[in-house]
């Protein structure tokens, strides 16, 4: 972990700066990953499922008998855990969906004739991504498919990396959470070949509307690059790559719950990220002695060791310098471990989600206080939020006119566009005018 005691502009500079930057030769490989799905289709997923995850499956959606049993065998208090967590997710998600429901039956009058309003429909097919690999984590698969659920999503289809063995194609809970939920349609693909096959479609696997998930740099990147592709017309919730955490605490912060949660992010993956600033000289002098306690009560340590090479700790003069700097940061994860965190709430502009006091561990919003870990990284943050009921949702504006609204409103019409040199545009307006209707004029 680096050290910065009262940094300069260039330290602060430093301290912002992500582990992972795009590198030319991972973004070549993962567009030839795209191109070989593009035009190889199943054959070319099985390829690469072979060669990066070393399992020979045949290319099939898994099967619900196969689900359904997933699901009878879970253990009794995971299954609890589970649907307690769906439970807590879909209660803050709902509220989201009813605001929007109030929203979809409201017309505007905007002048005498003339209202309009917006619709709101849900995506019909979205695909979603569920990172296995040394974690399977099927906790993000209860924060996609919830919000995907309540928005009235037609057709939920998951990818998820696929498992050499026998009984189940893919982790087991993953299939049970999937069964709990109701979706039907699961294929055993990760990476960003997985990504290639929701975006163009294979014999197997159909085309989607929208793809959701976070991922490491590949599964990022593809996300990327297809929805770009002008062979395909997919779009992609966000910008979710290696996760990361920023805390600020000050001197009434317990310095084991601060390195206990630097911990729990650096645990995702070696190119995670974790990011400390704190006023406090007690727990910036102590830091280094008591992440080494902890990391070797970790069965992931290693994982941890790698993620630290690239962690930041910055000891600072007061809570705004340090609120001023997390909001240039713009950090997936926020926690306020400070006595005043209400007060310092009001003066975050720019994070994925906040976790306000020490007690709110960043765990909780990971698995199951309501909240979406869906969330933007590598600076994200400063223009957009996580996944929403919203996310997969679209509106479609409406417009009516009466014959008054058309008469009060198409000279004004005609002019503007005139003025922009669409004579069409300007006849078609007022053609329909009382004036014209009436009189068979010709404008």
């Amino acid at each position: 972990m680096k050290f910065y005691k009262y940094p300069i502009t260039e330290e602060r500079t430093e301290i912002k700066i992500r582990p992972i930057q795009e590198r030319p030769d991972v973004r070549e490989r993962v567009e030839q990953i795209v191109e070989a799905v593009r035009s190889g289709g199943d054959a070319a997923i099985q390829e690469f499922t072979r060669r990066f995850d070393g399992v020979d499956l045949p290319l099939q959606a898994v099967s619900r008998e196969t689900l359904s049993r997933a699901l009878a065998e879970l253990e009794p208090s995971l299954r609890k855990a589970i649907e307690l967590a769906i439970r807590n997710i879909k209660t803050f998600h709902k509220a989201q969906y009813l605001q929007a429901q109030a929203e979809d039956e409201s017309y505007i009058e905007t002048q005498p004739g003339v209202t309009c309003t917006r619709l709101l429909r849900a995506i019909e097919r979205v695909g979603l991504y569920v990172p296995g690999g040394s974690a399977p984590l099927f906790s993000t698969l209860l924060m996609l498919a919830v919000p995907a659920l309540l928005a009235g999503a037609k057709e939920i289809v998951v990818v998820t990396p696929p498992q050499q063995n026998r009984d189940y194609p893919v982790t087991s809970v993953v299939l049970a959470a999937a069964a709990l939920l109701g979706i039907t349609e699961v294929y055993p693909i990760g990476g960003a070949q997985a990504i290639a096959a929701l975006a163009f479609g294979t014999k197997t696997v159909r085309a989607v509307d929208k793809i959701f998930g976070p991922g490491n740099s590949y599964v990022d990147l593809a996300k990327q690059i297809v929805t770009t592709h002008p062979a395909c017309r997919v779009g992609i919730d966000l910008p979710a790559g290696p996760s990361e955490v920023c805390i600020i605490a000050d001197d009434s912060a317990r310095i084991e719950l601060i390195v206990a949660d630097l911990l729990a992010q650096a645990e995702h993956g070696p190119d995670s990220q974790v990011v400390l600033l704190t006023t406090s000289t007690r727990i910036f002098e102590g830091l280094q002695a008591e992440l080494a306690r902890q990391t070797k009560l970790l069965p992931r340590r290693a994982i941890c060791e790698k993620s630290l090479l690239c962690a930041r700790a910055a000891l600072l003069n007061d809570l705004n310098e340090a609120l001023n700097l997390s909001n240039e940061y713009a950090p997936e994860h926020l926690i306020l471990a400070v006595n005043n965190a209400q007060q310092c709430l009001e003066k975050v502009t720019s994070a994925g989600s906040v976790f306000v006091g020490e007690l709110a561990a960043e765990s909780f919003g990971d698995y199951a206080s309501g909240t979406n870990h869906v969330l933007p990284t590598v600076g994200w943050a400063r223009v957009t939020g996580g996944v929403s009921v919203a996310s997969f949702q679209k509106w479609i504006t409406v417009q009516r006119l009466t014959q008054e609204g058309v008469d009060g409103l198409a000279p004004t019409v005609a002019l503007l566009a005139r003025a922009e040199g669409l004579e069409g545009h300007a006849r078609a307006a007022e053609l329909r005018m009382t004036k014209y209707v009436r009189g068979g004029c010709n404008v």
